[in-house]
């Protein structure tokens, strides 16, 4: 059995995968059990996220992903969550159809900062101290190319790359990874947390 661990871009995977739909309750360790071999032992699942500021029109979505991360924790033993944090500024952006008085425009740019970072450095740090066989990867980030690559140069260990629906494959990613997997529709639907956290009192949000 290959000691397995994973990592997961908690941002592309809900944005790419489940956002719009009615699968958000995702056992990410369920997920990646249905994806991989019955050769995987997976020892570790490392969520990468960050805190969402709930908008006006929906001031339940931080609760929602609270409530989300508080269920991951009590049902998935493997599982451990890193924070990164989100940055909102004023930029000057084109407009698509510009006139003669304005070509530009001030808008808000908000991004998820961190975990691209904290999910490069523990795939090099555990694998630094030799703590898995296989990485797997759930994310589409070309950023991450050059940590997998040193992986693989230095540490000889395999690499797979789980990838969200409906985009297309990174091009620096696949010619890294040993194997790939997409998630499919039918995977996420078999792949959800009960509806009730067992021992807790933790439920899936309603309104989800």
């Amino acid at each position: 059995m290959k000691i397995t661990y994973v990592y997961v871009d908690g941002f592309s995977l809900y944005h790419r995968a489940v956002k719009g739909t009615p699968y958000k309750w995702l056992d990410l360790k369920k997920l990646a059990t249905h994806l991989l071999r019955g050769d995987h032992h997976i020892e570790a699942i490392k969520y990468f996220t960050a805190i969402v500021s709930a908008p006006p029109e929906d001031p339940r979505k931080t609760i929602r992903q609270l409530t989300y991360i508080r269920a991951l924790k009590a049902y998935i033993p493997e599982l451990e969550v890193y924070y990164g944090h989100f940055l909102s500024h004023v930029r000057k952006a084109p407009l698509a159809h510009p006139t003669s008085n304005k070509k530009f425009v001030e808008i808000i740019k908000t991004e998820e900062k961190g975990s691209d970072v904290n999910l490069a450095v523990h795939l090099l740090n555990d694998a630094w101290l030799n703590r898995y066989d296989c990485a797997v990867v759930i994310s589409n980030d070309s950023d991450l190319a050059e940590a997998i690559r040193l992986v693989k140069k230095h540490h000889k260990k395999t690499i797979g790359i789980i990838l969200p629906p409906r985009v297309k494959a990174s091009k620096e990613l696949l010619a890294l990874a040993d194997f790939v997997k997409r998630i499919r529709r039918g995977v996420l639907q078999i792949s959800q947390l009960p509806e009730q956290i067992p021992g807790t009192n933790i439920h899936r949000p309603p309104e989800w």
